[in-house]
């Protein structure tokens, strides 16, 4: 079974504090996945991160409904933070964020290592779909990322609204309600 390794890296103007604030708040990753994922956060209520917490998710890939459930293995603020998959469409998720200070700015490292199941259908998928989906994604997420910690101060409380209006939506898109959950 291969294992393959993402490693994206980004600037953010924005001291480490701030910026590791940001990703500790599990809810901000509804924002910063594509909206055409119909990405959803489960796991009810105020999500306190720290080793062994459990977030649930339910996400379309391909149109295909994918629930997905990962749990906090590392917990470092604000240095680094790993999450992996308890549950989920991977046979190996492990997706590693570093912080590290770089003057006023900080320097993010997503490092994700994932094997697919399925032996060569996976490796045929891989090659065929989901490398480039997951380069999308990783896309999306660093334009994300700027637009929202570099354009506005993130010292104030983002409700889900004020998101999507500070990522260019006007409101959050409507998808149908879930009746498959």
């Amino acid at each position: 079974m291969s294992t393959y390794r993402l490693i994206r890296e980004q600037i953010i103007s924005r001291p480490l504090d701030e910026v590791f604030a940001f990703f500790a708040d599990a809810r901000n990753l509804e924002t910063l996945t594509p909206p055409w994922l119909q990405f959803e956060i489960l796991t009810p209520g105020e999500i306190e991160m720290r080793v062994g917490s459990i977030i649930q998710y339910a996400l379309r890939v391909h149109g295909l409904p994918v629930h997905w459930t990962t749990a906090i293995t590392v917990w470092n603020p604000p240095h680094e933070f790993v999450d992996v998959q308890l549950r989920g469409p991977y046979a190996l998720w492990h997706h590693g964020h570093t912080f590290e200070s770089v003057g006023n700015s900080t320097r993010m490292t997503d490092e994700v290592n994932y094997r697919l199941p399925l032996g060569w259908i996976g490796r045929a998928m891989h090659s065929l779909m989901v490398r480039r989906d997951l380069k999308t994604i990783f896309d999306y997420r660093e334009q994300t990322v700027k637009q929202l910690l570099e354009a506005a101060p993130i010292a104030i409380a983002f409700d889900s609204e004020t998101r999507f209006e500070i990522a260019g939506m006007q409101q959050r898109p409507a998808y149908p309600k879930r009746t498959d959950v």
